[in-house]
């Protein structure tokens, strides 16, 4: 195929996948997954051939461009002849290193946690397998993200590297060991099915398909189903988001994963018309102008003590203008003592809707124990 065919041919199944999942989403229709497509995430496509199977990766940094193809074979047959360009990866997996604990929850989900030989960071990953392998030297630290032991690497000799880069810089060092670099980019995705539907670019690689498929359309069924109890409110809280840093208050865009979230648990974000799918940084004069009348106030936190209303107003005595903390409804969760919220977050956006909407409409889920946003007390 010339080159011309293909990016044209990239260019309809990117059309394709992006009608798909608004269909899905607005219809409520359940995609068939007997069709490779994505139906919510924006981030690859599937292709599937008699003899291989495609994942293209798109750049989040630039949408336009393909930012890496992999060409996965199973390595139970001869490599078929005339591939495609792009990284051949043999599938299944076998031997992975994994660059954080967000890439450890999917494949715990997929049960392949025993493929794992190396890990970055691993004190920052709460889950007793990786931390007995660790213990027992199954499991290689390989050092830091951004800095890792290329020694340590090439002696493993990996099947693939899975990490999270948070930038389109590479990292070169990397190049060094000649393992395939799998970029993974379910963090960047806005829509929160988005993130959960990344569990089958994993499945493909493990060859868990049907498995992949079937734990991403339990987790789409429950969320719909929870959204329908909202679609009909008559009364929607504003609701404002995370603490000041400094100087600026960073808070998720009007077009963010959190805003999506709010948004499907009933609730009105006081940056709704904001475009942006990240954080913004905004002065506190800013905030206060646009959310001090707001009825919810929702963040998170890191510490090894619940928060208390005592202890916000101490760190920033002008917290105390907003409504919500006056009227006493601000809810928060304290990511030290929630150790999994970072590593569930993108798998199950149905847990964190629950939360969510307990909060904002505590009659329609009145038996809702909260998992990761609790209340501050005092």
């Amino acid at each position: 195929m010339k080159k011309s065919g293909f990016i044209l041919l990239l260019g309809i199944m990117l059309l394709s996948a992006c009608q798909k999942k608004q269909s899905v989403s607005r219809n409520n229709e359940y995609p068939d997954f007997s069709i490779d497509s994505t139906y919510f995430a924006n981030g690859f496509i599937l292709e599937r051939h008699s003899d291989f199977k495609v994942i293209h990766l798109i750049n989040p940094w630039n949408k336009e461009q393909t930012l890496q193809t992999y060409i996965l074979c199973s390595d139970s047959k001869p490599l078929p002849d005339h591939l495609p360009k792009g990284e051949i990866i043999r599938t299944p997996l076998k031997r992975t290193v994994v660059f954080s604990s967000v890439i450890c929850g999917f494949l715990e989900e997929l049960d392949v946690l025993h493929t794992l030989t190396g890990v970055a960071e691993p004190e920052y990953i709460d889950l007793p397998y990786i931390k007995h392998g660790i213990e027992t030297g199954k499991i290689e630290d390989i050092g830091q993200a951004s800095n890792p032991h290329i020694e340590k690497l090439i002696l493993i000799n990996p099947d693939a590297l899975f990490t999270n880069p948070i930038s389109d810089s590479e990292n070169t060092s990397l190049n060094k060991q000649p393992a395939p670099i799998i970029h993974c980019f379910e963090y960047m995705e806005s829509d929160p099915l988005g993130q959960a539907e990344w569990i089958r670019f994993y499945g493909w690689l493990f060859e868990k398909e049907e498995l992949a498929d079937s734990l991403f359309r339990q987790t789409l069924n429950h969320y719909n189903q929870l959204k329908e109890l909202t679609d009909h409110v008559k009364y929607r809280p504003s609701v404002f988001a995370e603490l000041k840093l400094g100087d600026f208050w960073y808070m998720p865009g009007g077009k963010s994963y959190m805003a999506n979230l709010f948004s499907d648990a009933g609730a009105d974000y006081i940056l709704k018309e904001n475009d942006h799918s990240g954080s913004v940084s905004l002065h506190f004069e800013t905030v206060l102008d646009k959310a001090e009348d707001a009825d919810f106030w929702l963040f998170k936190y890191y510490s090894p003590y619940n928060m208390t209303y005592e202890q916000l107003q101490s760190d920033y005595s002008n917290y105390g203008l907003f409504k919500a903390f006056k009227e006493r409804k601000i809810y928060a969760c304290n990511t030290l003592q929630t150790a999994n919220y970072y590593r569930e977050l993108p798998l199950h956006p149905d847990w964190i809707l629950r939360d969510f909407i307990s909060i904002f409409h505590p009659e329609l889920l009145p038996n809702h124990q909260p998992r990761y946003y609790n209340k501050l007390t005092k």
